[in-house]
């Protein structure tokens, strides 16, 4: 009866209602998809920078407990969210003072948590099989002391995970958890995960995510810029727009706006380019005068851009480099002209490319790296010129390729193509505080980059053609000026351009070499946020009968006679002439045999001269005769019968004479 009443309620509803859908894929076996596996090359110098990994669930619970919302209860922690291979237990303490406590704990080396009590999970039911074993492996979360719910709260009720045994516990241990943890969270590199936005066919030269994490720009040297969105991507993890800027100009630079809302696109021309956020122009900047000497006197670069920068804080001023020799700056709303020219000092005239610009984390300075080996750096003040204020001869022995100023004003980095990675002081440049070597760079976009915190130093490195090991992401600490770790990034391709997004929390690393490109974006599913984890777990969305569209044919109305335009009495006259029939045009003779009632001849255009030759009636004579004979035996003739103009002259006229035959005086 039940089945009847249920049938004859579903019979009102259309056919998908009460039909069984398949189970979503969980957030853990889509992110165990694109785990990394750790090889020699990424894993940490150190030991204890390996950091121990929390789940969303044990995330959320701990962000509640620092950060109490009366408005909500505090949520329960889930069992099941322990993960397999955790580091460290996180419990929850009550001291006697009634303050909640957050603990780090080692486990035990003769116990591992492997899923919960609950039978559906894998777990055991019975709690008092964890000491029949004889490895001592526990099934399930530890057993909770017979008295720790009378002594937890005034009302009974246990916050947390359950507290593991005192005696499994070594009464030094919190204070070495303690100095274990502060050194992990010293290093919070997400590396645990990793995808790759694919679309290019030659390295990636170019990065730009903007302040939001929301869009990600990537230039290439197959003179295309992509677009990725992260809000509408998913798992296929394909570009929305495709754009090539200037045809047959390599892809330099690419830098956001303050704004996020127009960027900026480098490239090998002489004219920069700015596109608002979808990827429109809105214009070019003008190409100046390459006959004019003095560069300030022109109005625009005359060579090919080298870097370019928008202002920090400025949404209308940008900043340019070139292979001319000098830095502009220039107002967007502007594109005729530049507002500043910037000519580098030099020991000897002439034009020595600038490779690379940056502006400093307020705007208010400029640095450069000149074609010589050396960085300038100018102050933007009042009455400013192209005298460079700090001025570092010989910094590297080749060209430098990224620079980079620290937040407080007191750092600055560079990355050349000697191979060196270089810490200097701003406020002592005259001698260099570190330099980090055997870092191979093959690309004139080889930048260097700091973390968020800024507690990091990071650089890429370019595959050598003997060399074992790939292209390698290089993290260094600022404080100690050491190697803190090399990571691993494509074993065959250069690593490039790399950045440290501070809200996504992820960090980006473009490879490629000359028959493919990519970028790497590398996260964690507990450190990360947004980004990656967005359009990973969004599943590409299946194809229906409704999405069906059949293409339309399109017709093209001057290509049908009822629109078609009347052609040009020029063409129509053109068209007539190499019609034969239009044009009277005379069959021409056929040659070899006829056909057609025609008769072809090889020796004769016509049948007449054709039959007169075979029969010997025409003798063809000229060919055998000497010019000069046959208009002399004309001579006589003429001289006794004169016509015409010689009658005239008779008594003028000198008496000819002819030269004598050139073959008589070749034989003499």
């Amino acid at each position: 009866m039940e089945e009847e009443e249920y049938e004859g309620i579903r019979a009102q509803f259309p056919l998908s209602f009460g039909k069984k859908s398949k189970a979503p894929t969980s957030l853990e076996s889509i992110h165990n998809t694109t785990r990394r596996t750790l090889d020699s090359s990424s894993s940490s110098l150190d030991p204890k920078q390996q950091l121990p990994s929390l789940s969303s669930s044990s995330k959320a619970w701990l962000n509640d407990l620092r950060n109490p919302n009366p408005r909500r209860p505090n949520p329960k922690p889930n069992p099941n969210s322990i993960h397999e291979g955790e580091a460290l237990d996180l419990r929850i303490t009550d001291s006697n003072n009634g303050n909640v406590g957050l603990e780090h704990e080692k486990p035990p080396r003769n116990r591992v948590l492997i899923g919960s009590n609950d039978p559906d999970l894998g777990g055991s039911e019975n709690l008092d099989s964890e000491e029949d074993g004889d490895d001592g492996l526990m099934i399930g979360p530890p057993r909770p002391p017979p008295d720790s719910v009378d002594s937890d709260g005034d009302d009974g009720v246990m916050i947390g995970p359950p507290r593991p045994h005192l005696d499994s516990v070594d009464s030094d241990s919190d204070s070495d958890g303690d100095s274990d943890v502060e050194l992990e969270n010293s290093y919070r590199i997400p590396l645990g995960n990793e995808i790759l936005l694919k679309g290019h066919t030659k390295v990636v030269s170019a990065l730009a995510i903007d302040p939001s994490g929301s869009r990600v720009l990537s230039g290439s040297y197959d003179y295309t810029v992509r677009m990725y969105d992260f809000q509408g991507m998913n798992s296929r993890l394909a570009s929305f727009r495709q754009l090539e800027p200037s045809e047959g100009h390599q892809v330099r630079s690419l830098s956001w706006s303050p704004t996020a809302d127009r960027f900026l696109c480098v490239t090998g021309s002489a004219q920069a380019k700015i596109y608002d956020r979808d990827g429109l122009t809105l214009g070019e900047f003008i190409k100046g005068d390459m006959y004019i000497r003095d560069l300030k006197n022109t109005k625009g670069h005359i060579s090919g851009l080298t870097c370019g920068q928008w202002h920090p804080k400025e949404k209308e001023t940008i900043l340019t480099s070139s292979e001319d020799g000098s830095l502009r700056i220039w107002d967007v709303n502007d594109f005729k002209s530049q507002k500043q020219v910037i000519k580098p000092k030099l020991a000897r005239p002439g034009r020595v490319p600038i490779t690379t610009c940056v502006w400093n984390h307020d705007g208010k300075c400029i640095a450069g790296g000149v074609g010589d080996g050396s960085i300038q750096v100018w102050n933007l003040k009042p009455g400013w010129g192209s005298r460079p204020d700090v001025h570092v001869e010989k910094a590297h022995e080749d060209d430098i390729t990224g620079l980079k100023f620290s937040t407080d004003g007191q750092i600055l980095l560079s990355r050349s193509t000697d191979g060196t990675l270089k810490v200097w002081d701003l406020r002592q440049m005259k001698k260099v505080l570190q330099v980090f070597e055997e870092l191979p760079n093959n690309y004139a976009q080889t930048n260097v980059s700091l973390s968020p915190d800024e507690q990091l130093i990071f650089t890429g490195t370019s595959v050598e053609r003997e060399g074992t090991t790939g292209g390698l992401l290089c993290f260094y600490d600022r404080k100690k000026l050491e190697l803190v770790s090399k990571v691993g990034i494509s074993p065959t391709c250069s690593v490039v351009r790399c950045a440290w997004h501070p809200k996504l929390n992820q960090v980006f690393a473009t490879v490629g070499d000359k028959k493919q490109g990519g970028t790497h974006i590398l996260y964690d599913p507990s450190l990360s946020e947004r980004g990656a984890l967005v359009c990973v777990a969004r599943a590409p969305r299946k194809k229906s009968i409704d999405d069906f569209e059949p293409k339309p044919v399109v017709h093209n109305p001057h290509a049908l006679p009822l629109f078609r335009d009347q052609p040009s009495r020029k063409r129509q006259r053109e068209k007539a002439l190499k019609d034969p029939l239009k044009s009277h045009k005379p069959e021409l003779p056929m040659t070899g045999p006829g056909f057609g009632g025609r008769v072809g001849s090889t020796k004769g255009s016509l049948l007449t001269q054709y039959l007169l030759k075979q029969g010997g009636m025409i003798k063809e004579t000229w060919m055998d005769e000497d010019p000069r004979e046959a208009i002399l035996k004309y001579a006589d003739v003429a001289a006794k019968d004169p016509k015409y103009i010689a009658p005239a002259y008779a008594e003028t006229q000198p008496e000819p004479v002819f030269a004598k035959s050139d073959s008589e005086e070749e034989e003499k």
